[in-house]
């Protein structure tokens, strides 16, 4: 493309260039291949083996650079690879400042995995609050890890304020956007460094694929990072970059069906009286609901609400559902229900999850693209059981 598209049906279909160079083919080729053979000694093309480049992989890192306004994208095979490979680039006894509630497995990553391997220290707090963030920042802090919308207490917090508080004190500000997505918000544009994403949920869409990705805005990281996962090799395969290009596609039209569909469920919910608590970033009860009209496009397309009752009736009205599915993931073309403490965020302690403000009766809804009056009759039916 000559200049940027501002549209995002449009982009999602042209971001990067992905049609076939070679063919002409509208969706780029699978290349399984895992080694590509040299012009001659010595003569390097585009493309040595695959787990440093692949074409079909970089497809896929082009378009999503482009959504984001990046200049660098690298796909990995999951999200909590992209997350891991950016803590490879701290030395061992770093700090880092992480959003509080943040998802189970980054939570464990941080707190278990790296605490042990790096012996990374990571302090989890509020960062809607900004002074608690900066008293928070020590000599040996090197990022800045936020969430917005925060999973799975959907907490929205201020990525421009929150990263000038970064980078005064040289920090690293990387923010989890696999909630938002890159149509909903685009965090370097507000001044991360870098954004990561669970490409599974709603850029893959059709609950078939798993995927990570990173994208930045400054070159020189970017090589960095591509370094670090040419060394590791968690990267994405060829097939699963063709499943994330496809849904790439289909991703803004996908994202207003399921934001109606948010906005019916949740007025819905607020009027049921097993519901304590409803939080939605769209609904104006929503405590950063005018954070989040200003720093969003979208307001996402999750659900969580605090039942009124105890797991045992979380149990029953799950059990009692038909056309949502009890399942771990989120984003797909189906809806889907979770209890966070005993999926999500099962590997926490009891008093973690406290800590993080994840009760025992909290539900999280991802609702698809199905008939929301559909959507409301089985969750209708189900409340009426317990």
């Amino acid at each position: 493309m000559n200049k940027p598209l501002k549209h995002p049906e449009t982009q999602c279909i042209h971001a990067g260039d992905t049609v076939d160079p070679l063919t002409g083919a509208v969706m780029p080729a699978i290349y399984p291949s895992s080694t590509y053979k040299q012009e001659a000694f010595g003569v390097w093309g585009d493309y040595a083996y695959s787990r440093n480049g692949n074409p079909t992989r970089a497809a896929l890192e082009r378009c999503v650079a482009e959504l984001e306004g990046g200049t660098k994208a690298l796909a990995f095979a999951s999200g909590m690879a992209a997350s891991s490979a950016v803590l490879e680039l701290l030395p061992a006894g770093s700090h880092v400042v992480a959003s509080r509630g943040m998802y189970g497995g980054s939570f464990r990553l941080f707190n278990r995995v790296k605490r042990h391997s790096q012996a990374l220290l990571t302090d989890f707090v509020d960062c809607s609050d900004l002074p608690a963030v900066e008293a928070a920042i020590k000599p040996e802090t090197k990022v800045l890890w936020l969430e917005s919308p925060v999973n799975p207490t959907l907490q929205i917090v201020d990525i421009e304020a929150l990263a000038a508080i970064g980078h005064k004190h040289d920090v690293l500000v990387v923010v989890d956007n696999t909630f938002a997505t890159p149509l909903g918000q685009q965090p370097l544009l507000l001044g991360a460094d870098i954004v990561m994403h669970s490409c599974t949920k709603w850029m893959g869409g059709h609950s078939d694929t798993l995927g990570g990705m990173l994208v930045v805005k400054d070159a020189e990281l970017g090589n960095e990072l591509q370094s670090v996962s040419n060394a590791t090799g968690g990267v994405l395969s060829p097939f699963e970059s063709y499943l994330l290009l496809r849904g790439i596609k289909t991703l803004a039209l996908r994202l207003k069906q399921h934001e109606t569909n948010c906005f019916a469920l949740a007025r819905w919910l607020e009027q049921q009286p097993r519901v304590k608590q409803v939080r939605y970033p769209g609904l104006e009860s929503h405590p950063q609901h005018e954070l989040a009209k200003r720093q969003m496009k979208h307001f996402g397309a999750v659900i969580t609400i605090l039942l009124d009752g105890t797991e045992d009736d979380v149990a029953t009205l799950f059990n009692a559902l038909n056309v949502f599915i009890i399942a771990e993931g989120l984003g797909g073309v189906e809806s889907m229900i979770g209890h966070p403490p005993t999926m999500s965020h099962n590997s926490m302690l009891p008093e973690e999850r406290e800590f993080l403000g994840i009760p025992d009766n909290m539900i999280r809804l991802s609702p698809g693209i199905e008939n929301a009056a559909d959507l409301i009759a089985d969750l209708e039916q189900a409340f009426a059981r317990i």
